[in-house]
C-alpha cells in the first residue's frame, strides 16, 4: 500500500523534530519533565508528605524527597497492590513489573502506570523504529513483520486482582489492537509460561512468516535462533528469514555474544541497535549505527539524576543533574518517574561519551562488581578483557560468571571466572594471560593488587559442559523473559552454584 510509507516519513519527521530540540536543550527539557512530575503529583499522599506543592526548583526536590532504594519503596508498592489509590502517583494501579533481571529469590515489583505505558515505554519502542528509519531510510522492516521474545504474566493473590509479570508481557497485554498487524507472536503464545513449549509455538508459527525485525535480550534470542535452525533443518536465520534486517536488543551486554551472532545472522547487510529499557523506565536507544553509545530520551515521562559511582555507597551523596555531569565519569543512575518512583536508584551505572547530544553507555551494575581485595572490578571491564582474550584465542563465550576466591594460608586470593564456550579457546592459558593482562590494562586498582602476585594471583578460569547455564536457569524456574546471570558477585554464590549445576 503505497500510503503507508508517506505516513510512516511524515510520523518520523515530526517527532524527529521533536527530539532534536532535547538534543539541544537537555537542561531546559529535563526541567520541564521534572516540573510536569511534580505538578501531576502533588495532591498523592507522596506529593503531600514532601510538600511538592512548595517545590519551586531542583534543589528544593533534592531537600524535601530523601533518594530511594526498592527496600525503601517496598511498604508504599504494597498498599498500591492490595488497592489502595493515589499514593504515588494519581489514580490507581493496577499492573506491576516483576523484576528478576538480578536472578534473586526477592523480586521486585515495579508499579507501572498508564502513563508511564504510554509516555515512556510504548514511547520508546516506537523512537527504536524512528531512529533506525532515520539511519536507514531504505529499510524495508516495514513490509514484515516484528518477533518479540517476551515474558508471562499471572494474576497475584492481593484483594484488588492487581496483576504482575515481566515487563515485555505487560506490554503487549496493554498493547493497541493494530500492534498484531505488525508485531508476532500473537499474545496467546508470547504470553505462554513455559520457554521450551514457547520456543516450540513460536518457531511453529513464525518459520514461514516474512520476518524483518527481531526484539529482546541476547542470551535467550541465541537459544531461540539454535531451536529455529535445528527444527528447520537451515544453517543460518537468514535462510529461515531473508528479509531479517535488524535485532534491537538490550537486557545484557551485546559484547560476548557479537560472535555468534555473525555465525548465524552472517549477512553483513543485518544491522543490530541497542536499547537501555528496564522494568523501571526506557531510557537510551542507540541512534547510530556506528557507534554503540546510545541516546539518552530526555523528554519521556523520567527525570535524571546521577551520582559519582565511587560515592553511590555513601549516606549522603552528591546528585547532578544533565546540565552538570562529566564525560567519561562512572555515575550510577536515579531517575524520578511517571509510574512513581521517585528519586529511586535503579541500581546501574552509566559513563557519558558525548554532550549536544547527551549518549551513553552502560558501564554495570552498583550491585555487581568484585570488590573482595580492593580491586574495584566493574562489569564494563570484565566484558572488554573478555572480548580480547575471545578475539586473541578464537573463542566464543555463551555465558560467564566470576567471583573472588577468598584469601588462603598464604594470604593471596583469586577471581575465578566459571565460562561455557561455543567455542574454546585455542590455549586456555592464553586466554587466562590475555584476560588478566587486559584487566590490568583497564583498572589500576586491579593492576595493583596483582603486583607480583602480593594480593591476588592469576586468574583460575573454570570450563563448564555446554548447557550448563541453561540448566542452572531451568533448576531455578527462570527460563526466558528478562532473567539474566548475575555477571560479577562480591561473593562466591553464583560461582559455586553453576559449578554444582555442571558438576564440578
Amino acid at each position: 500500500m503505497p500510503f503507508i510509507p508517506s505516513v510512516i516519513k511524515w510520523i518520523n519527521t515530526k517527532r524527529l523534530s521533536q527530539i532534536e530540540l532535547f538534543r539541544k536543550y537537555p537542561e531546559e527539557t529535563q526541567r520541564e519533565v521534572l516540573q510536569r512530575l511534580i505538578s501531576r503529583s502533588r495532591d498523592t499522599l507522596w506529593g503531600r508528605d514532601h510538600g511538592y506543592r512548595s517545590i519551586d526548583g531542583y534543589r528544593k526536590y533534592c531537600e524535601n524527597v530523601p533518594l530511594q532504594t526498592y527496600e525503601d519503596m517496598v511498604p508504599w508498592v504494597e498498599r498500591l497492590r492490595a488497592g489502595e489509590k493515589n499514593l504515588l502517583w494519581p489514580g490507581e494501579v493496577k499492573w506491576f513489573a516483576k523484576s528478576s533481571g538480578t536472578t534473586s529469590t526477592k523480586s521486585k515489583f515495579i508499579p507501572i502506570t498508564r502513563e508511564s505505558l504510554e509516555d515512556t515505554h510504548y514511547r520508546g519502542a516506537k523512537d527504536c523504529l524512528v531512529l533506525y528509519t532515520a539511519c536507514n531510510p531504505a529499510t524495508k522492516i516495514f513490509l514484515g513483520k516484528g518477533l518479540t521474545l517476551g515474558g508471562s504474566h499471572q494474576v497475584n493473590s492481593f484483594s484488588n486482582n492487581s496483576l504482575f509479570g515481566d515487563l515485555s508481557a505487560i506490554l503487549i497485554e496493554n498493547a493497541p489492537g493494530y500492534a498484531e498487524l505488525i508485531r508476532t507472536p500473537p499474545a496467546r503464545i508470547a504470553l505462554i509460561e513455559d520457554f521450551e513449549e514457547k520456543m516450540r509455538m513460536i518457531t511453529e508459527t513464525t518459520a514461514e512468516m516474512n520476518i524483518t525485525s527481531i526484539s529482546g535480550v541476547p542470551s535467550w534470542y541465541l537459544v531461540l535462533i539454535r531451536h529455529i535452525l535445528k527444527t528447520t533443518g537451515k544453517s543460518d536465520l537468514h535462510q529461515v528469514w531473508p528479509n531479517l534486517e535488524i535485532f534491537f536488543h538490550g537486557g545484557v551486554s551485546f559484547a560476548p555474544y557479537r560472535e555468534q551472532y555473525k555465525k548465524l545472522l552472517p549477512d553483513p547487510k543485518m544491522h543490530y541497535m541497542e536499547t537501555y529499557n528496564a522494568s523501571e523506565g526506557f531510557f537510551a536507544i542507540q541512534d547510530d549505527l556506528a557507534d554503540s553509545s546510545m541516546l539518552l530520551m530526555l523528554d519521556y515521562g523520567i527525570f535524571y539524576e546521577f551520582i559519582p559511582a565511587g560515592e553511590a555507597g555513601d549516606a549522603n551523596p552528591r546528585t547532578l543533574t544533565i546540565g552538570e555531569v562529566e564525560k567519561g565519569v562512572n555515575y550510577a543512575v536515579v531517575i524520578s518517574t511517571d509510574c512513581g518512583l521517585w528519586r529511586y536508584m535503579i541500581g546501574d551505572t552509566v559513563e557519558f561519551t558525548s554532550f549536544f547530544p547527551h549518549k551513553i553507555r552502560i558501564t554495570g551494575r552498583t550491585r555487581f562488581f568484585i570488590n573482595a581485595f580492593g580491586e574495584e572490578v566493574i562489569i564494563d571491564n570484565a566484558e572488554k578483557a573478555l572480548e580480547k582474550a575471545c578475539s586473541g584465542t578464537n573463542a566464543t563465550i555463551i555465558e560467564y560468571t566470576a567471583g573472588p576466591v577468598y584469601m588462603g594460608d598464604e594470604g593471596r586470593g583469586a577471581h575465578e571466572w566459571v565460562i561455557e564456550f561455543d567455542r574454546a579457546p585455542d590455549d586456555a592459558g592464553h586466554f587466562v594471560e590475555i584476560l588478566d593482562t587486559t584487566l590490568k590494562s583497564l583498572n589500576s586498582d586491579y593492576e595493583a593488587k596483582r603486583y607480583k602476585d602480593l594480593t591476588l594471583e592469576r586468574p583460575i578460569v573454570r570450563i563448564v559442559p555446554r548447557g550448563t547455564f541453561y540448566k542452572w536457569f531451568r533448576e531455578r524456574d527462570k527460563l526466558g523473559g528478562q532473567n539474566k546471570m548475575p555477571r560479577l558477585s562480591n561473593n562466591r554464590e553464583f560461582v559455586e552454584s553453576v559449578l554444582k549445576t555442571a558438576g564440578i
